[in-house]
C-alpha cells in the first residue's frame, strides 16, 4: 500500500505531538515517584475516564470484535458486554473504597487488609505475576495487532512492525510517567474514536457494499446481526449469553474489568481528586467503552464478511503473510486498505494510537507494581524517589522488548482472550468479598490464584496436543475452572486464620469510618441497575437504529432517558 503525502503528514504530526507531550511533563514526572505514577493525586474526573476508555481501545480490541463478529455474530461480543456489570459494580460500590485507601498501587491493599509475612509475599509475587509476567501477555496481543497490520498497510515484517510501534511509545511513557499518559490518552482517544466512526462510514458507502440498507440485508450477513444469541438452541446462547450474565461477569479476573476494580482502572481512580471524581471517571469509562464505542467496528466486521467472506479469501489476498496469522481478526486491517489518501492516515494514526495508549499505560501500570510493591518494598526500601523513577523508566524498556518477543508467538487475538478469561477464573468473586468478609486471608488469594492459573495451563496445554486428552468448549472450561477455583479459596479460607484483628480494624476505621460499610444501600443498588439498563438501551438502540428498527430503537433510547434521569435525581444519595 501506497500512502500519500497527507497521510504521513498526520502520522508523523502524531508521532511528534506524543513525543512533545513526553518532554513537556518529564520534569515534573520524575520528581517524586508519586508524580510519575499517580500525576500528583490531583487529576480529573473526564481525564481519568478517557484515559481508562482509550487504554482499553488497544490496537486489537477492533480486529477482535470483528473477529468476533465474523465468528459468532454480533451476540457473540456479549463475552465481554457481560462485563458491564463488572464495571458498574465497581463505579458504585468500590470505586469510592479505592480511593479513600490513600495507597499507591492496588496491591498494597494486601498489607492494608492482611498481615504478617503471608502478606508481604502476596504483594511481592503478585507485582511480578501481574506486573511483569501477564502484563507482558497482555502487551504481547497488542503487539500481534500491530504485526498484522504493519504487514496489510506497509508490508512491514513482524520486526518491523515491533521495532517502529514501540520505540516511540517507550520513549514518551518513560519520559512522562502517568500524566504523560493520560494527556497523550485523551488526544489518542479522540483520534482513535473519529477515526474508526469515519472508517465505518467510508466502507458503508463503497460500491462492493452498496450503502447500509445492502450492507445488513446482504445474504453473507444473515444470523450476524442479532444482538441476542438464538434462544432456541442452547448450544448458542449458553455459551454466548447465559455464562456471561450468569458466571463470568462476577467469576473472572480480567484486566480493566476486575471484578471490585483493579490493575490500572485501579491506578486512574487513586490519582483523581477526590472520591467523587474517582467515581466519576468510572462511570464515565463504563458509558463510553460499552455504549459508545463497539458499533463502527462492527459494521466494519459486517462489511469484512461481503469482501473476505471466509478465511480462504484472507489468505488470497495476503499470500506472503504467515500462514499463523491468518485469522478472523486480520479482516479489520483487511478492510483498511480499501480507505482513500487523507482518510487512511488518520486511520492508521487512530490503530496508532490506540496502540501507544494501551502500551503506555501497561508499561506505567507493571512498573509501579515492580517499583513500589516489590523494588522499594523488598530490595531497597531506603531508595531515594529519583532512584524508583529510574527504575521504573528502566523496567518499562524490559517489559517492551519481552513483550514483542512474546507477540511472535501468538496467532490470534481471541485466542488470548480466552486465555486470560481462564487465568483469572473463579478469582472474581473473592475479590468482591475481601472488603467484607473477614475470614479472607492472604493464603485465600494464593491459593485461588495458584489453582486458576494450574488449571488455566492445563488447559491450554491440552488443547495444543495432537491428540488432546479430552474436549470440552470453552465456556464449559471456564466454568469447570471457575467451579474448582472457588472451592479451592473457600475451602483454604474456613481452614485458616483470618487477618489479626487489630488489622482489621484499622482497616474498618479507614474505609468504612469505624465499621459503617455504605449508606443508602438501596440508592446504590438502584443506581446500578439504572445504569446497566441505560448503557446497554444506548448500545442496542444504537444498533436496532442501524438496522432501521425504528420502534425497537425509540423504546431502547426511552429507558436510556428514564435511566438517566433517575441517575441525576439520586446521585448525591447513590454515591454515598
Amino acid at each position: 500500500m501506497v500512502l500519500e503525502t497527507i497521510d504521513w503528514s498526520i502520522i508523523i504530526t502524531f508521532f511528534i505531538v506524543s513525543l512533545l507531550i513526553g518532554l513537556i511533563v518529564a520534569k515534573q514526572s520524575g520528581k517524586s515517584s508519586e508524580n510519575f505514577f499517580l500525576s500528583g493525586r490531583n487529576m480529573p474526573w473526564w481525564l481519568l475516564g478517557i484515559s481508562m476508555v482509550a487504554t482499553t481501545f488497544a490496537a486489537d480490541t477492533p480486529g477482535l470484535v470483528a473477529g468476533i463478529v465474523r465468528e459468532d455474530g454480533v451476540s457473540g461480543n456479549w463475552v465481554w458486554w457481560a462485563f458491564l456489570l463488572t464495571g458498574l459494580l465497581t463505579v458504585f460500590f468500590y470505586a469510592k473504597l479505592w480511593r479513600k485507601s490513600n495507597i499507591t498501587t492496588d496491591l498494597e491493599f494486601y498489607e492494608l487488609r492482611y498481615d504478617g509475612k503471608s502478606a508481604a509475599f502476596l504483594r511481592g509475587f503478585r507485582a511480578i505475576y501481574l506486573g511483569v509476567v501477564f502484563n507482558i501477555v497482555i502487551m504481547a496481543t497488542v503487539c500481534l495487532a500491530a504485526i498484522k497490520i504493519g504487514h496489510v498497510l506497509f508490508d512491514f515484517s513482524a520486526a518491523e512492525s515491533l521495532i517502529i510501534a514501540c520505540s516511540i511509545t517507550v520513549f514518551y511513557s518513560m519520559l512522562g510517567g502517568l500524566k504523560g499518559v493520560l494527556i497523550t490518552d485523551f488526544i489518542q482517544f479522540g483520534i482513535a474514536i473519529t477515526g474508526s466512526i469515519w472508517a465505518a462510514i467510508y466502507v458503508i458507502n463503497m460500491p462492493e457494499i452498496g450503502g447500509l440498507e445492502a450492507l445488513i440485508s446482504h445474504p453473507n450477513l444473515e444470523s450476524k446481526t442479532n444482538i441476542f444469541p438464538d434462544f432456541t438452541e442452547p448450544s448458542n446462547y449458553i455459551p454466548l449469553i447465559v455464562i456471561p450474565l450468569a458466571v463470568q461477569w462476577w467469576s473472572v479476573w480480567y484486566p480493566g474489568a476486575e471484578p471490585g476494580g483493579g490493575g490500572y482502572i485501579v491506578q486512574r481512580m487513586l490519582a483523581a481528586k477526590n472520591e467523587k471524581h474517582a467515581t466519576l471517571a468510572s462511570l464515565l469509562f463504563n458509558v463510553v467503552h460499552y455504549a459508545v464505542r463497539p458499533w463502527p467496528w462492527i459494521i466494519i466486521g459486517f462489511a469484512s464478511l461481503i469482501i473476505y467472506p471466509n478465511i480462504a479469501s484472507l489468505a488470497q489476498a495476503y499470500p506472503n503473510l504467515g500462514e499463523s496469522f491468518i485469522k478472523n481478526d486480520l479482516a479489520y486491517a483487511a478492510m483498511l486498505s480499501y480507505l482513500p489518501a487523507g482518510l487512511l492516515g488518520l486511520i492508521i494514526t487512530s490503530l496508532i494510537a490506540a496502540f501507544m495508549s494501551t502500551i503506555s499505560t501497561h508499561l506505567n501500570w507493571g512498573s509501579s507494581y515492580i517499583v513500589n510493591d516489590f523494588y522499594a518494598r523488598f530490595i531497597n526500601p531506603k531508595a531515594s524517589d529519583k532512584k524508583k523513577v529510574f527504575i521504573g523508566r528502566i523496567s518499562t524498556i524490559i517489559m517492551m522488548i519481552f513483550a514483542g518477543l512474546l507477540a511472535l508467538k501468538l496467532e490470534e487475538a481471541k485466542e488470548a482472550f480466552n486465555l486470560l478469561l481462564q487465568i483469572g477464573a473463579g478469582t472474581g468473586l473473592l475479590f468482591i468479598l475481601r472488603w467484607f468478609w473477614e475470614r479472607i486471608n492472604p493464603y485465600s488469594e494464593i491459593s485461588a490464584m495458584i489453582s486458576s492459573f494450574a488449571i488455566a495451563c492445563f488447559f491450554f496445554i491440552n488443547s495444543k496436543l495432537d491428540v488432546p486428552w479430552f474436549s470440552f468448549a470453552k465456556h464449559w472450561e471456564l466454568v469447570i475452572g471457575v467451579f474448582i477455583t472457588t472451592i479451592v479459596w473457600v475451602t483454604t479460607t474456613l481452614l485458616t486464620s483470618k487477618p489479626k484483628q487489630e488489622t482489621l480494624t484499622k482497616f474498618n476505621d479507614l474505609i468504612f469510618d469505624g465499621g459503617k460499610k455504605f449508606i443508602h444501600v438501596k440508592y446504590k443498588l438502584a443506581g446500578f441497575f439504572a445504569a446497566t439498563f441505560g448503557i446497554y438501551a444506548i448500545l442496542f438502540g444504537t444498533g436496532y437504529w442501524l438496522y432501521s428498527n425504528y420502534i425497537l430503537s425509540s423504546i431502547a433510547f426511552v429507558i436510556a432517558i428514564v435511566a438517566i434521569v433517575f441517575m441525576i435525581k439520586y446521585w448525591r444519595k447513590i454515591i454515598l
